[in-house]
């Protein structure tokens, strides 16, 4: 994708160096079976925060006052990556989900009629979603926090107890990381649920799609995406 150049010109080049993600984790955390399992046999359900109520309603509007499928962003920081997403998904609602203000507030763009910001958990906006049968034709989790220390398994969004959410939601995932075992422990996670991905290197064609995915490239990481397609 070739971003337009208000959106180009928007990132711009980070000077500051990014180190790469260091861990005590040096391989596929051995509980990951287990843990994943667990959740899959689970059903996750959870009372919703009041500020996630309400960012779900501003969402709900926007599909009534525009009925149109939807693409989700999920943990999109400062919502380049949504802006960006906007223009590759036209017809599409995009919405962005990160629970910082503060990182929310340092988005540079007038938000579009096709996308929206919302501040919230996104476990909270995934639950609400399936809830009311609403489902994403694409799902984008560009470089979650990869919380490297192996004691925090169950805090990546593959250990945790929203995982059936995410599947449930459907459509076509792709995940990005800087972080190989990240990709690799998620592609584990998506076999145990009986769906089979690809795991590859980002491109350096590939145009940057958030301030991270800039810094990193900057820094000389080496990039990695994970793509599967949850519908038949």
């Amino acid at each position: 994708m070739r971003l337009s150049r208000r959106s180009s010109e928007a990132i711009k080049p980070l000077h500051a160096n990014s180190s790469p993600v260091s861990s005590n984790q040096p391989e596929i955390h051995p509980r990951l079976p287990e843990i994943v399992n667990r959740h899959l046999r689970a059903t996750h359900r959870r009372e919703v925060a009041p500020h996630n109520l309400a960012a779900y309603e501003a969402l709900r509007e926007r599909l009534l006052e525009k009925p149109r499928p939807l693409v989700l962003d999920s943990f999109c920081g400062t919502g380049h990556s949504t802006a960006a997403l906007a223009e590759r998904h036209p017809e599409h609602l995009v919405v962005g989900i990160d629970k910082s203000a503060q990182r929310l507030a340092k988005h540079p763009f007038k938000v579009c009629d096709n996308y929206l910001l919302l501040r919230a958990d996104c476990e909270d906006i995934w639950q609400l979603l399936v809830r009311d049968g609403l489902r994403a034709d694409f799902h984008y989790i560009f470089y979650p926090n990869p919380w490297p220390k192996a004691r925090h398994l169950q805090r990546r969004v593959h250990g945790h107890a929203s995982l059936p959410l995410l599947l449930q939601l459907g459509g076509a995932l792709e995940l990005r990381s800087n972080w190989p075992l990240y990709i690799e422990e998620f592609d584990v996670a998506m076999q145990l649920a009986g769906h089979s991905g690809h795991v590859g290197k980002l491109p350096d064609s590939t145009a940057d799609m958030s301030l991270f995915e800039r810094k990193y490239r900057n820094s000389g990481h080496q990039l990695w995406v994970y793509t599967v397609n949850f519908t038949p």
